[in-house]
């Protein structure tokens, strides 16, 4: 099931799978951009999980395979991080989607902060966005959930919360519980936290021995964390995917 996924020539996020119909900027990207032609397989998804096989037919989607549904992960993974200038919000965002975690959480401003948004809102939707073109590039079933601007308290208190700090110990030591038990990583602004932002028993990890720039430590901490799930849990979706018999 996995193979129809990885060879359609497009995926796409529609609101029904028993009737799936694009929007118009989808249908004008499998029209005009990857120009499409009739025969072709497209994979549809609610983005809840459920997905099924469609062919391109005049400017449309036919159904052709049943729903698959997809189990969501035992374990979700998270990185929260202090917007930062220019594009390099969407490009974390997009990175974050296609690695695979399961919450983005934009964090509201903290002291070192540099950006401070006028229209939180407007932000957010254009990050919803950059995070939906990345899944369907990606060809996930489950959609990213993209949040904020939320509290650095509020990030703290979320499960299997950690910060990440080149004075933590390594993601992957096995003799701290609250390091091994890590999901949710929260990385600070270009500067870090100040001392006390941050309660000395919040578990900080480290993402190796170099100093990275903001978007690179988010990159850096969704790599570890998607790695530990995997061989923790063995994700891949051929193992979780089942049938369900859909309208046709």
């Amino acid at each position: 099931m996995i193979d129809a996924l990885r060879n359609s020539v497009a995926h796409v996020f529609v609101d029904h799978l028993d009737s799936p119909s694009l929007t118009d900027t989808d249908e004008h990207h499998l029209s005009r951009v990857l120009r499409l032609r009739d025969g072709e397989s497209v994979t549809a998804s609610d983005g809840r999980g459920g997905w099924r096989t469609c062919v391109w037919a005049d400017g449309s989607l036919r159904v052709a395979g049943d729903v698959v549904t997809v189990a969501a992960s035992a374990q979700r993974i998270g990185v929260a991080f202090v917007p930062v200038k220019g594009d390099r919000n969407e490009w974390s965002v997009q990175k974050l989607t296609e690695i695979g975690v399961d919450d983005i959480v934009l964090l509201a401003p903290t002291r070192r902060s540099v950006v401070r948004w006028s229209d939180a809102e407007k932000q957010l939707r254009k990050l919803r966005v950059v995070a939906r073109e990345a899944a369907m590039q990606a060809r996930r079933v489950w959609l990213p959930a993209v949040s904020g601007l939320v509290s650095l308290a509020d990030a703290l208190a979320m499960p299997g919360a950690a910060v990440a700090d080149p004075s933590g110990g390594p993601f992957f030591a096995t003799d701290d519980a609250s390091r091994a038990a890590a999901q949710f990583i929260i990385v600070g602004p270009e500067g870090g936290f100040d001392a006390d932002e941050v309660s000395a028993d919040v578990p900080r990890v480290s993402l190796g021995d170099t100093v990275l720039r903001a978007e690179t430590a988010t990159l850096v901490a969704a790599t570890l964390l998607a790695a530990r799930r995997g061989a923790l849990l063995g994700t891949a979706l051929h193992h979780t995917a089942t049938p369900a018999k859909g309208p046709s």
